[in-house]
């Protein structure tokens, strides 16, 4: 029930490590297609709503890029290894199974954590406070983009929406004429609006974590210090925006100042995001459909899944580079070197 509705808590502390939730290797990928049946399945809803299934199959094939890659770089980081360990031959061959269970490993932990902060779920069968820097940085990632590969039910579909229309707006620029979505004008209210939206997420995560860092109220409920201590406050205020619910699992949240700003994060993220996205709709749907010409940028094809791919990627670093840089890739460079926290 958790899984299907993406909603992540479990009656269980241990949640879908607990072998009386999830004993099997079996369970654990029957766990992983709950949690993304319901997201996806919108997606394939929007195409036949919109009555070309090729507009969601083009959402669909970017959230599928998004997820892959981020599977195969937690996996690779997870595989590999501490490098402080297995320079010395530590079990050089069995990578990091600190804060996974045996019975799913890196490669069970790692197609866990892409899908569960990849839609809304929240659930976890590995601790993330466990992971390697570059591990760590793809859950954090997912949800910096807004849990849109392949999203919440529903959450996550409007979400890469709004990034279409941004995608086609820049589209639009680029070969001089007025951006179209699904046969529909988008104008500048449209994008003040959709940029109003992008805006948002950073907004509530970068400045209740800049706040954090410069309170000792806050900085004493890190698990660890440094760069890692950094990326648990940071994974909170992301968490806590993108509606998630997951945890790095070493921050001590249950603090008045903790369940106050990310008490009103949560409700911020995802009350106040509606307007915007419902007054997007309402203006679209008040247009005209108009017929497709020979200016019409194709939103069904190869060119524009790239160009929504990008646009994906280039506003979540413009956004957050600064603040990741601070956390997982600091992290991952003086460990390295030999630093941890």
């Amino acid at each position: 029930m958790k899984l299907l509705g993406n909603n992540g808590g479990g009656y269980l502390n241990a949640n879908s490590a607990h072998p009386f939730e999830n004993p099997s290797a079996l369970t654990n990928m029957l766990e992983c297609w709950s949690q993304l049946f319901l997201p996806v399945a919108f997606v394939f809803m929007f195409g036949r709503m919109v009555g070309d299934p090729r507009q969601g199959r083009s959402l669909l094939a970017v959230m599928a890029i998004i997820f892959i890659v981020g599977v195969a770089a937690l996996y690779h980081a997870e595989a590999a290894g501490n490098p402080l360990l297995t320079d010395i031959g530590v079990d050089p061959a069995g990578g990091n199974r600190e804060g996974k269970d045996l019975r799913f490993s890196q490669a069970g932990a790692a197609l866990f954590a892409a899908a569960t902060t990849g839609t809304g779920t929240g659930a976890a069968n590995a601790t993330f406070d466990s992971l390697t820097p570059i591990g760590g940085l793809v859950p954090m990632l997912n949800l910096l983009m807004g849990c849109i590969a392949p999203g919440g039910v529903g959450t996550g579909l409007y979400v890469i929406l709004i990034l279409a229309i941004v995608s086609v707006f820049l589209a639009g620029l680029m070969v001089g004429r007025t951006p179209e979505y699904l046969g529909k004008k988008i104008e500048a209210r449209e994008i003040r609006l959709a940029m109003l939206y992008v805006l948002l997420t950073p907004l509530l995560t970068l400045a209740f974590t800049a706040v954090s860092v410069n309170l000792k109220i806050a900085l004493d409920s890190r698990g660890n210090s440094g760069s890692h201590g950094f990326s648990e406050i940071l994974y909170a205020f992301a968490s806590t925006t993108s509606d998630n619910g997951s945890a790095f699992g070493g921050l001590t949240v249950n603090t008045v100042w903790f369940n106050t700003t990310t008490g009103i994060v949560m409700i911020v993220g995802r009350v106040a995001s509606v307007v915007p996205i419902m007054a997007i709709a309402g203006s679209l749907a008040q247009k005209k459909k108009v017929l497709p010409s020979a200016g019409t940028f194709p939103t069904d094809g190869a060119m524009f899944v790239f160009l929504l791919l990008g646009v994906t990627v280039i506003v979540t670093l413009l956004d957050f580079f600064p603040a990741i840089t601070l956390g997982p890739l600091v992290e991952h460079l003086l460990l390295s070197s030999g630093k941890v926290f």
